[in-house]
């Protein structure tokens, strides 16, 4: 029973590392060393509660998803959250498709906004999630995550100049 329990985690997390760093790199507007921690936290935490709760997790992705979110909420509180090595060298995402500067410049307007606005747009239009889903996996309600959403992109147009269309292929 514990090796199939064992192998149907290592399973999850090779099918879902991917997604959850590349959802982690645009939660840290880029910085793929913190992304990397997050997913390595997000999976510990996973691994813990796997055993216990396997049967009662109907959606095991979304949950992680989660766990991720929450895990870099919890890491922007703290005090050394705002420490960066050095501002001039930005990191690039992951490798694919796509022109550099507009996803550096899509980064760079996702690191202006609060932790907490920058997991709503992540979890409502990277991970395509609803208000209620977000709602949940932010403990919030969903007429927060509606002005939260609508005040982030607010901010993020008026930093892109008003087309945020021509970034979503990215």
């Amino acid at each position: 029973m514990r090796r199939s329990l064992e192998r149907a985690f290592r399973e999850f997390a090779e099918a879902r590392t991917g997604q959850l760093f590349r959802s982690g790199c645009l939660l840290t507007s880029g910085d793929t060393h913190l992304a990397e921690d997050l997913v390595q936290e997000t999976l510990g935490r996973m691994y813990v509660v796997w055993g216990r709760s396997a049967v009662r997790l109907g959606n095991p992705a979304a949950y992680a998803q989660t766990v991720l979110v929450r895990t870099f909420l919890a890491h922007q509180r703290r005090r050394s959250a705002g420490e960066r090595p050095s501002d001039d060298l930005p990191e690039a995402v992951a490798a694919g498709a796509g022109d550099p500067s507009l996803r550096l410049t899509l980064l760079d307007a996702l690191r202006q906004l609060p932790p907490r606005d920058r997991a709503v747009i992540v979890l409502r239009y990277w991970e395509d999630r609803s208000i209620e889903e977000t709602a949940d996996a932010l403990h919030l309600s969903s007429a927060a995550v509606r002005t939260r959403s609508t005040r982030a992109l607010a901010k993020l147009r008026a930093q892109l100049g008003g087309s945020v269309t021509e970034f979503a292929s990215m």
